[in-house]
């Protein structure tokens, strides 16, 4: 079987501080919950006040209306709202939560769910569900994944591709939920196909190293009616970014002569979250988190109830090893920067990485040398080296950074660690 990648640049990247491949753990029930009410500074609407008592999966946040970026937000445990909080993160953007402190008895954890018949419903129906629910793509920004299927419905032709690219150890956590919730994910397609009414093909992109997982997927979508294939893609980071994984589908495209027209690219934990909602009528409560770092003592997978504090769940994996010089939520390569250990886990939250002084002291800036590391490994054909000076003296053309993805590559192979990704992407963000 063929194998499709994008042509140029990237790199194989592993990190043994990264949780191994094992089943998901089941993290403790926190005892007090900071449920957040927005992602991305766009914000939903309080709708209980401190003193009241909800219950598990009710509705906390209202988002402002559709269109707007904003989701639902639901109360993941039962018990009491105690106070409203608010923080400014790494980014200085303000967020907003309510705390929870747990109480009274769960209505969905442990207990045989009804189960609601979706086949008969129609696309828009299910778009409302999938609203209601606060579904939000479960990496990047938490675009609604309601408005991403309102904007593919404008499309003349669409494939829905289930993105099982696995090309960041990091990525673990969404491996474990693939293979632990297999009807889900597959289920979860056919009803995001169903509501964007114009899907004409299934395709299923897996990491060729991860063929035995490709096969399961492919094996529990024999019900599927619409059109269905599966492709191997290079596990070469950053494959799974949709630049890089769009060109392996174009490439495919013409190899196989189909018409694939737009593509909408989700991940597994996405598509699971969707099935929940429409077939259990249950909003997100839970993420698969990958919990390690070479600051942390027993690294693993973890089921984590949305609203959990980091700090909790570092303490159910052993706690630090060493004092922790700087800790992200998601890769390490470009995620986000953990201010205080009360922050918690948001549906976006597919990783958390403690890492030690001693693997911080690698990165060190120090002054280049000229190597062209950097310019090997884009994908998109930048000369990070260049581009960096050109920053730092004041002297940058406009147009000379345009088409930057902010994959990381070459701040991973630097081997003077200058800031490239957050010098060059940062830029393009400001």
């Amino acid at each position: 079987m063929n194998v499709y990648s994008f042509p140029h640049g990237g790199l194989v990247y592993d990190d043994p501080s990264a949780p191994q491949k094992n089943s998901a753990v089941n993290a403790f029930l926190p005892s007090l919950s900071v449920i957040p009410l927005g992602y991305n500074n766009k914000k939903a609407y309080p709708v209980v006040s401190p003193g009241e008592y909800v219950k598990e999966g009710m509705l906390i946040g209202r988002a402002a209306g559709s269109g707007t970026g904003t989701v639902n937000a639901h109360a993941t445990v039962p018990g009491r709202i105690i106070k409203k909080i608010s923080w400014n993160d790494c980014d200085n953007l303000n967020n907003e939560a309510l705390v929870i402190k747990m109480e009274g008895t769960f209505e969905k954890l442990g207990r045989k769910e009804e189960v609601f018949p979706w086949n008969n419903m129609n696309g828009y129906d299910i778009q409302k569900v999938i609203s209601e629910y606060g579904v939000i793509e479960m990496e990047n920004y938490g675009k609604p994944l309601a408005e991403m299927i309102s904007s593919a419905r404008k499309e003349e032709k669409l494939t829905l591709v289930i993105r099982c690219i696995f090309d960041d150890p990091w990525l673990i956590a969404d491996y474990a939920l693939c293979k632990e919730r297999l009807n889900a994910v597959i289920e979860g397609a056919s009803i995001v196909a169903k509501s964007c009414l114009k899907v004409s093909r299934i395709i299923i992109a897996v990491s060729y190293t991860e063929k035995e997982l490709g096969q399961m997927l492919l094996s529990e979508a024999k019900q599927i009616t619409v059109p269905l294939s599966i492709i191997l893609t290079s596990s070469r980071y950053p494959q799974r970014n949709k630049r890089e994984l769009e060109l392996a589908l174009r490439i495919y495209e013409k190899k196989e002569n189909l018409k694939l027209g737009s593509f909408l690219i989700l991940g597994p934990a996405v598509l699971a979250a969707a099935y929940d909602a429409v077939v259990y009528k249950k909003p997100v409560l839970e993420r698969y988190v990958a919990v390690g770092g070479s600051a942390v003592k027993k690294p693993q997978i973890m089921k984590v109830r949305i609203g959990t504090r980091i700090g909790e769940l570092i303490e159910q994996c052993g706690g630090f090893s060493v004092k922790p010089e700087r800790i992200v939520t998601g890769s390490p390569i470009s995620g986000k920067e953990v201010m205080y250990l009360d922050e918690p886990v948001v549906k976006t939250c597919y990783a958390i990485a403690a890492m030690s002084a001693s693997q911080t002291a690698l990165n060190k800036p120090l002054n280049c040398i000229n190597c062209g590391e950097c310019r090997a490994v884009c994908p998109v054909g930048l000369d990070p080296q260049y581009i960096y000076k050109c920053i730092k003296a004041e002297q940058i053309n406009n147009d000379l950074s345009t088409g930057c993805q902010g994959c990381g590559c070459c701040k991973i192979v630097c081997p003077s660690a200058l800031p490239l990704l957050e010098t060059i992407f940062g830029r393009n963000q400001g």
